[in-house]
């Protein structure tokens, strides 16, 4: 846990905070912070002290998404594979895929199924690759100036590759955020059931550790079997083949962007939204 990426706390007993330690980029995600944010919650999984887990970023943004100035070519060498998808390596769009289908499809499957519960504290802007990291989560305290937005359709791509939307929002709502690309407030998330609780800013942390604390009283055995039953009941209704659907078609995107334009993205919108998180 040296990568100064990502930070772990364990403020009480039964109690572990991680936090996203990336502000000067608004916690954009690169390779090695999505790996160092997969090895804490590994850590915090596999200790039987811990009950329950928060995930929080530091600055004014909880995550501005996927950190698109990465250069993909090797960003996976020298990463242990936690999936058993290969060929990252592999040209065209089959190395893009499995790079996706790991760290992002897959580390956001893994962290939804940690068998303990997850509170996601969360403030300001919340975009595209960081709803992945947010939706995985139990249970979500948003500060009332937090924004979700999907801006994925405006870039050429049929939404985040974690594509949870109708889940979290209902099919409705689901279909004017990535149409529009417009963003949730936290009120319209409390009111659709995508976020638990709205409280002010300066009550967020204290907030989520509040409600750590009463979830941490529970006995373990029973929390991991509570969360295993409610996951079971959003799978059976479809959950996993549409989430497995979906992120075909995000791979069929990115290869019909680099047919017709060289690159994975809209490159003219992606700079466009880039000088918008530098003035955040």
């Amino acid at each position: 846990m040296s990568d100064n990426r990502i930070r772990y706390e364990q403020p009480e007993v039964g109690i572990v905070r991680i936090v996203l330690a990336r502000p000067e980029t608004r916690n954009s995600q690169d390779t090695r912070m999505l790996h160092a944010l997969n090895d804490a919650f590994d850590r915090a999984a596999q200790d039987d002290t811990v009950k329950v887990i928060i995930l929080a970023a530091d600055g004014p943004h909880f995550s501005s998404g996927h950190d698109l100035r990465e250069k993909l070519e090797g960003s996976m060498d020298g990463y242990p594979t936690v999936g058993t998808w290969c060929g990252f390596g592999c040209e065209g769009v089959e190395g893009l895929m499995a790079r996706e289908r790991e760290i992002y499809l897959g580390f956001s499957e893994r962290w939804r199924n940690i068998p303990k519960p997850t509170i996601a504290e969360v403030q300001g802007k919340v975009v595209a690759g960081g709803l992945m990291l947010v939706w995985p989560c139990d249970i979500v305290i948003a500060a009332d100036d937090a924004l979700f937005v999907d801006n994925t359709v405006a870039m050429g791509i049929a939404g985040a590759e974690f594509f949870n939307h109708p889940w979290e929002l209902g099919v409705r709502k689901a279909k004017e955020m990535l149409f529009t690309s417009d963003s949730v407030s936290a009120a319209d998330a409390y009111r659709l059931g995508m976020v638990n609780h709205v409280v002010p800013p300066a009550e967020l942390s204290e907030f989520a550790m509040s409600m750590a604390r009463r979830i941490a009283e529970q006995p373990l055995f029973a929390l991991k079997l509570a969360k295993e039953s409610v996951n079971a009941a959003q799978d059976n209704q479809g959950r996993a083949g549409a989430m497995y659907t979906a992120f075909t078609a995000h791979q069929l995107c990115h290869a019909h962007n680099r047919l017709i334009g060289g690159q994975i993205v809209d490159l003219a919108f992606f700079h466009r939204q880039k000088e918008i998180a530098d003035r955040w």
